[in-house]
């Protein structure tokens, strides 16, 4: 079992992939600064090393798909067990454009930093992905000790189809954000359901799906995600507004 090391360490997916190695006595190799934005580099890596199981942000698995042929996929993709997406929607045609060069095992995993790393998981191969009717693969069912509630402005759960709002609950939530009281009070609240326990409002829009797992719909606010990175729109236009060069139409911000 072999597990690469690529992930910037300023992204939290990059801490299972410096222990997880270690807690499974697997092999751990690290990939040079910067070759997780090169798929060539990726291909070469995976090959040389017989990389077993590794993780992609979508938009990076979208490049690295767009570099292979069916030659280079077998030889650069032969030894994968399994391949993990996070970060960003993910889109249902790329996963079957994967399957079908690779065949290697995808999935789809959910989660912000706030709620240590990952919540749910969506199997995104074989009769799973064939059942996916929407755009992107749901971000599915939760992991151990976590729950996922679904909420309308009233904070009643909804039915499934229902669009409403994603709450997290477990024993991984953190205990706030640092130095940021007022950000923690409207975040992290008080679980209606369970007297003394938190949840914590995520900003996604999901509902049930009649299989019993979760779709990822939107965001009730203007952030976005860019390579899984968060880009908080609304912070970045106000403290923007008078910068030299900027025009203050609509957002993206075009700088001359």
């Amino acid at each position: 079992m072999s597990l690469p090391q690529k992930t910037p360490c300023s992204f939290d997916v990059s801490v299972w992939e410096f222990f997880w190695p270690f807690i499974a006595g697997a092999k751990l190799v690290m990939a040079e600064p910067e070759a997780h934005r090169d798929p060539l580099a990726m291909q070469q890596f995976f090959a040389e090393y017989g990389v077993t199981t590794t993780h992609f942000v979508p938009s990076m698995l979208a490049a690295f798909v767009a570099s292979l042929t069916p030659q280079t996929a077998r030889q650069s993709c032969a030894t994968l067990k399994q391949v993990f997406c996070s970060g960003e929607a993910l889109p249902a045609d790329l996963c079957r454009e994967w399957q079908q060069l690779t065949g290697a095992p995808l999935h789809n995993l959910y989660g912000p930093t706030e709620a240590a790393v990952d919540v749910s998981w969506y199997p995104a191969f074989g009769e799973e992905l064939a059942q996916v009717r929407g755009s992107s693969v749901p971000i599915g069912y939760p992991v151990w000790n976590t729950g996922l509630r679904i909420l309308d402005a009233m904070m009643h759960p909804v039915p499934p189809g229902v669009a409403g709002d994603l709450y997290l609950t477990g024993i991984q939530l953190a205990q706030g954000y640092l130095g940021r009281p007022d950000l923690t009070a409207s975040r992290f609240i008080a679980d209606p359901f369970a007297p003394g326990e938190r949840m914590y409002r995520t900003g996604d829009v999901a509902r049930w799906l009649d299989n019993g797992a979760v779709e990822y719909l939107g965001r009730s606010d203007d952030q976005l995600k860019i390579r899984g990175q968060r880009i908080e729109t609304g912070r970045n236009r106000s403290r923007d507004a008078g910068a030299a060069g900027c025009r203050t139409g609509s957002y993206p911000r075009l700088c001359d």
